[in-house]
């Protein structure tokens, strides 16, 4: 009977001085470790011992070789939940070869807008081979079609290369160890270059000084591979810290949440991560019976990371698992990008989540952070965010104003950072690189914040930001308040704003309703329209959309670009309509 990896009895812990990613991968083979893939049902499906992934990823290596691929080419792999990725995601680091990790995930109905995603993927990375699981290939066939490629296709079709001798040149240090997509959330996504002694700085300080690993500790995942916290936090830690991981896919994630706690709960699980939104979702599908099925004691480090982190979905979660042994003092909230690899900072392990209310009025007018009263309380005229805690030590941050201006403690300012693993750049964009990486360094994140010390506050998406009648507004807050509201769900609001008749802009809230009575639906309208007016003092317009209408990016969230853009072609749309029938009964007056 299968059974998954365990921990290291014998091989000493150890996560620095690799000089890259194969010589971590040497160090881990040596032990019992790897990685566990578990199916749709929480079922163990198949176990790749790092022993056995250091031995096939070599057989790989030198079939790509044989192939024809150069030192330095591209290796574009769909990236789903199958050990495919990792035997091919080390495979190019023996062969001197980039791998690029693409989406696996799709909204219903979006065939063509996949497979021409991954198409402007594969082009702007210059790929010269593509892989994927036998589930997607027919995507990227259709992808890859107009490509002059070297080889696309399954693992199976890489199998059948021969396997010819070749010889492994080590990487360097400051050579490309992959290729990570940004997910997309404000443009199209661009291709972040990391090297080799980027990431790998990255990883130790997230294990010494972000999470205190132990030889202890186990890793569990449903984070997808080519979002950076699924590829660095949950493929590349775990082996640089020769610990075992269990997934399961984001699919089976997003269709049994409770198998995400079984797994911790059966194989004892310290370390996992998610997104508020699926906290959330798992604290809304868990039934009463399911609390006393799991057991979450061993979970220390349940780490939370966004642009900026709601604390309502955490606070959940904790009262619906408390009989399961779940302490909230694991939530460990996180700040990272992958223009930096992941991490940026860390909050205390064992814990908690700590926030901070603010005065709403103040901040909205001044970006000046005082702490709320309790006047203040009793007035609605708080902000609630959440300590990300302490920058880890090699980073240096300024916050700054938009004309380059540092500023003081508790004051909103764009976050800018420069540390080891700062990336190289965007790939093949000099323009982005530019607008985003000084010549000496320092990286405009693009997120504004505040810090308190050596601790920083993320508050919101420097794009996302709305200026009214000289006042900024966050979009996060509209959509707290929204989310209160009875038949409106966590994380289905986008706020956002677009130019009005007037040239002024005006805010938008669309919000996914599952309401069918028009009445209902007139009400919820209404209602959040005077709960809007009267908690920011804005008139605001509630355009109610069906399930599963907003756009997400590939890591789950919702892109608020896109969903601005798919309003104004909403409205758009519906006063082209309005005119054509206002013309034909025009005419037909006339007649």
């Amino acid at each position: 009977m299968m059974k998954p990896t365990g921990l290291n009895h014998h091989l000493p812990l150890r996560n620095d001085d690799f000089a890259n990613l194969v010589e971590a991968l040497e160090y881990a083979a040596q032990g019992d470790t790897g990685y566990n893939f578990y199916d749709g049902r929480g079922e163990l499906a198949e176990v790749l011992s790092y022993r056995d992934l250091r031995d096939e990823a070599m057989v790989l290596a030198r079939k790509l070789l044989a192939l024809g691929c150069q030192r330095g080419e591209r290796v574009a792999i769909i990236a789903e939940t199958d050990p495919m990725f990792h035997r091919f995601f080390f495979a190019c680091q023996y062969a001197g070869l980039v791998p690029v990790a693409l989406p696996s995930g799709m909204q219903v109905g979006a065939h063509q807008a996949y497979v021409e995603q991954i198409r402007r993927m594969i082009e702007s990375c210059g790929a010269r081979v593509a892989v994927s699981p036998e589930s997607h290939v027919a995507f990227l066939h259709e992808a890859v079609a107009p490509l002059d490629l070297l080889k696309s296709g399954v693992p199976e079709d890489f199998a059948a290369l021969p396997d010819v001798p070749a010889a492994f040149t080590p990487q360097r240090a400051d050579d490309v160890a992959y290729i990570q997509y940004t997910s997309g959330s404000t443009r199209f996504p661009r291709g972040v270059v990391i090297t080799q002694k980027a990431v790998l700085a990255n990883l130790t300080e997230i294990a010494r000084e972000g999470l205190h690993i132990t030889r202890e500790d186990r890793m569990v995942a449903w984070l997808p591979f080519y979002h950076d916290m699924g590829l660095v936090g949950f493929v590349l830690l775990p082996l640089s810290s020769q610990l075992s991981a269990d997934y399961i896919s984001p699919r089976t994630f997003a269709m049994r949440p409770r198998l995400w706690l079984k797994v911790l709960s059966e194989n004892r699980g310290t370390i996992s991560s998610s997104p508020p939104f699926g906290y959330a979702l798992c604290a809304k599908r868990l039934r009463l019976s399911d609390q006393d099925r799991f057991d979450l004691s061993a979970w220390r480090a349940a780490c939370v990371g966004a642009e900026r982190i709601n604390p309502e979905p955490l606070r959940q979660f904790a009262h619906v698992l408390a009989p399961a042994n779940f302490n909230p003092n694991a939530f460990v909230a996180c700040y990272g990008m992958a223009e930096c690899a992941l991490a940026i900072s860390f909050a205390p392990i064992n814990t908690g989540i700590a926030i901070e209310a603010v005065k709403k009025d103040v901040m909205s007018a001044k970006g000046e952070v005082l702490l709320a009263d309790d006047g203040d309380i009793e007035n609605d005229n708080t902000l609630i965010f959440v300590d990300c805690g302490k920058l880890m030590p090699s980073y240096e941050m300024s916050i700054r104003d938009d004309a380059g201006n540092e500023l003081g403690d508790r004051i909103c300012g764009r976050i800018c950072l420069r540390g080891p693993s700062v990336m190289s750049g965007y790939l093949n964009d000099a323009d982005a690189t530019a607008e985003s990486l000084s010549a000496d360094g320092w990286l405009d994140t693009g997120d504004i914040g505040y810090r308190i010390g050596e601790h920083v506050v993320v508050t919101s998406r420097r794009k996302d930001v709305m200026i009214i009648n000289g006042r900024n507004i966050w979009p996060h807050d509209l959509e707290y308040v929204a989310e209160q509201m009875p038949g409106v769900r966590f994380g289905n609001v986008s706020a956002f704003a677009v130019p009005g008749d007037d040239g002024a802009d005006q805010v938008i809230m669309v919000v996914e309703s599952r309401e069918a009575n028009p009445a209902k639906s007139k009400e919820l309208v209404d209602e959040l329209t005077a709960k809007i007016g009267t908690h920011f003092g804005i008139q605001c317009h509630v355009d109610l959309v069906s399930p599963h209408t907003l756009p997400r990016t590939s890591s789950g969230k919702l892109s608020r670009s896109r969903a601005k853009q798919d309003y104004i072609e909403r409205v758009a749309a519906a006063r082209a309509a309005d005119a054509q029938w206002s013309v034909a009964n025009t005419a037909g007056a006339h007649g």
